[in-house]
């Protein structure tokens, strides 16, 4: 006989969108006669191994869509990176309990674990269903369409260059934008959507699909400076040389890794300072901004995008009816049907678990500068209804009375 007990987690950084899928496990779950106690993991499987569970069978549903409706981890995340032994520790916990489905929200590190944990279950012929759930602003889990949270990091982005844009006009100069993405450039890329005439800015963007060239940057940023006068630019914070190298390792003279040892990319202004240095030193320009839009571009409250809210629920939803109507462990992945529509698969874990997907070369441009009609057609809709637009004075001049030769 069943136990009735499932439990839920989050991992890895947060989103605008992430507890839509928390209330939506938990809200579905409730539904279900078979489901007697709902429990969540206080900080993901960090939670998970020291047992800090909370009950959110005694959650009201009310309060549950608050929550949904606010940006970030309610139950609180981590960046621990399970290898097998974590992973047999998370089991002994789920089979201490009794729990027998088990949901994780997150990147592709946490289908990972959920994979582990999965075959761990099967070893021990203990009966678990593990469903993960995507969720990441780097929309690179493999079979996907797009994932949870990315839409509105997305929106966030078009519409911080559409700013800066607009700021770069009036004051006209160099501007540099850092956008996250270690390997996959999609959110870069979404700068691309903040223009809306031929001159506006991003005028360059650069992507870690491409090779960085520092003196081809600099040829390119001086070639739009002296066609526009000005020039707009949005950088991922991964790119990388000729031989995978990150640009800051280049650049600066300290390096700050995280915890698995990866350089350090989010979270500090390096890139941007030092891209800035080289224009100034380099191209005799004056005026040179750069910021690093940093971790605004994750839980930002007044800019989540509706779709994403809506598909967000849905996949912790699906999940839920995946754990319980279904016969195997999985994850949920989103497909698009048509325009604009989607639909939900299980796809094994073992197709997404540790992959992950980059930028399409039919998004990039052959300059590898900017991003094709492709890639504006793949991201509006994801953006949702209400996208502010920006516009501009006609040039209607008046003739000079004086002369000034």
């Amino acid at each position: 006989m069943s136990s009735g007990k499932i439990l839920v987690a989050q991992g890895g950084g947060p989103t605008a969108v992430i507890n839509q899928s928390l209330a939506g496990v938990v809200l579905e779950a409730r539904r279900h006669h078979g489901v007697r106690l709902v429990y969540g993991a206080r900080h993901g499987v960090r939670g998970i191994v020291n047992e800090d569970l909370v009950d959110l069978t005694r959650e009201t549903s009310h309060n549950l869509e608050l929550v949904a409706g606010t940006p970030a981890s309610a139950l609180g995340s981590t960046r621990d990176k399970p290898d097998l032994a974590y992973c047999q520790e998370i089991f002994k916990v789920l089979q201490a309990h009794a729990i027998e489905h088990f949901f994780y929200i997150g990147g592709n590190d946490s289908a990972d674990t959920v994979r582990i944990v999965a075959e761990e279950a099967a070893r021990a012929a203990y009966p678990l269903r593990a469903i993960h759930i995507p969720k990441t602003i780097d929309n690179d889990l493999v079979g996907n369409d797009h994932t949870p949270g990315f839409p509105s990091a997305a929106r966030f982005v078009a519409q911080a260059f559409a700013g800066a844009n607009l700021d770069n006009a009036a004051l006209p100069g160099v501007y540099v934008g850092v956008v996250m993405g270690r390997h996959a450039g999609f959110l870069t890329a979404a700068s691309a959507l903040g223009k809306k005439f031929p001159d506006d800015g991003p005028h360059l963007i650069y992507l870690p699909e491409r090779v960085f060239e520092v003196d081809r940057f600099l040829s390119d940023v001086k070639a739009v400076y002296e066609r526009h006068g000005r020039c707009v630019i949005a950088v991922s914070e991964g790119i990388h040389d000729r031989d995978g190298q990150p640009i800051i390792t280049r650049l600066a003279q300290e390096i700050e890794k995280d915890a698995h040892g990866n350089v350090q990319l989010s979270g500090t202004g390096a890139l941007a300072d030092l891209l800035c240095e080289e224009i100034k030193r380099k191209l005799q320009i004056k005026r040179v901004r750069g910021d690093t839009l940093g971790y605004l571009q994750r839980s930002f409250v007044g800019c989540v995008s509706d779709v994403d809210a809506r598909e967000a629920r849905e996949v912790g939803e699906k999940a839920v009816q995946y754990a319980m109507w279904g016969d195997s462990s999985g994850s949920v992945a989103i497909r698009r049907t048509g325009f604009y529509s989607v639909d939900y698969e299980l796809q094994a874990l073992q197709d997404v678990a540790g992959k992950t997907r980059v930028m399409d070369e039919a998004f990039i441009a052959p300059s590898g500068t900017d991003v094709t009609d492709a890639f504006r057609l793949y991201l509006r809709p994801l953006l949702g209804s209400g996208m502010p637009d920006a516009y501009r004075l006609r040039p209607n001049a008046v003739p000079k009375v004086l002369r000034r030769d």
